[in-house]
């Protein structure tokens, strides 16, 4: 299991266009992910999931995986949210 924490800096927060990205990025992989805010831990394959997190700017979440290609599922979805969602 990979942890990573990383703070949203784009300026919706992850709602919307920014969340469907990262849904679709988060598909491309085996693992099993999750974002993880507070206490509440979302799927990160799963559009409502993620949204019902309410993930707004400045929010500090963790990027959760386990699987066969965990290390390269958190560092590409730290990557996407480090890069304000362009690709």
């Amino acid at each position: 299991m990979v942890v990573k924490e990383v703070v949203i800096s784009n300026q919706v927060g992850l709602h919307a266009r920014p969340a469907t990205f990262f849904i679709q990025k988060s598909n491309e992989f085996k693992s099993s992910i999750w974002v993880e805010k507070d206490e509440r831990r979302a799927n990160a394959k799963s559009l409502l999931g993620v949204l019902s997190l309410g993930i707004v700017k400045g929010t500090r979440i963790s990027i959760i995986a386990d699987g066969a290609d965990e290390d390269e599922a958190v560092a590409t979805l730290a990557a996407l949210i480090d890069s304000n969602f362009t690709e």
